[in-house]
């Protein structure tokens, strides 16, 4: 693909994601120039057409992380990566069907969290303080039942990432590889149980 190509089917959605991460509509601006020429001048070392958009969320996040360093601001985005990120089709609102069903199968506390902070959007912040509970200490309690989830949801989905744990792209299993899978002790009982799961997601 061309840059020109390129620019012209992800421009709207790393706006939208650089809308997320930084408020100023004119800042947004720039940082989108900014992520333009660092498309330009590094696409020759992209040999993977497969990861233009992984590489290009990849630059768009780096450019923010650059732009609240130079500014001297913290930027609380990075301390919470959701397991997914913006991009063009809206992956979070395609997937809160498709993972609830899983969510629902872990351990009450964990799928608690996940349902609040993942599909509801609720920040971990302001959850601690619901809760009465240290940032810390539920960010630990997060970041283990997102593990539960990545091994629950791995075990019948096949998905790409970026650096950040953002996800890029995902897709159902074939039957030959959702077997391969459950190699690890208990993970054939977590596949049986959510073979309904993985039908109800039907994304090909």
């Amino acid at each position: 693909m061309t840059i020109e190509q390129i620019w012209a089917q992800y421009r709207q959605s790393l706006k939208a994601f650089l809308h997320t991460k930084v408020a100023n509509p004119e800042d947004v601006e720039d940082l989108l120039q900014d992520v333009l020429l660092k498309t330009h001048l590094a696409i020759k070392n992209l040999h993977k057409p497969t990861s233009i958009k992984a590489w290009l969320f990849q630059i768009a996040h780096n450019t923010v992380v650059d732009y609240y360093r130079k500014n001297g601001m913290n930027n609380n985005a990075q301390q919470e990566v959701s397991w997914y990120t913006e991009e063009e089709r809206n992956v979070k609102k395609e997937l809160a069907q498709c993972i609830k069903p899983f969510i629902q199968e872990l351990p009450e506390q964990s799928a608690f969290l996940l349902e609040v902070i993942e599909l509801e959007g609720k920040t971990q912040k302001q959850l601690a303080n619901e809760m009465d509970v240290s940032y810390s200490t539920l960010k630990s309690q997060v970041q283990k039942a997102r593990k539960e989830l990545h091994n629950v949801f791995n075990s019948c989905c096949q998905y790409d990432i970026d650096k950040q744990g953002n996800l890029i792209e995902y897709h159902k299993k074939r039957t030959e590889d959702m077997s391969s899978s459950s190699r690890v002790e208990n993970e054939t009982t977590v596949l049986q149980k959510n073979k309904a799961n993985c039908a109800d997601c039907g994304r090909r």
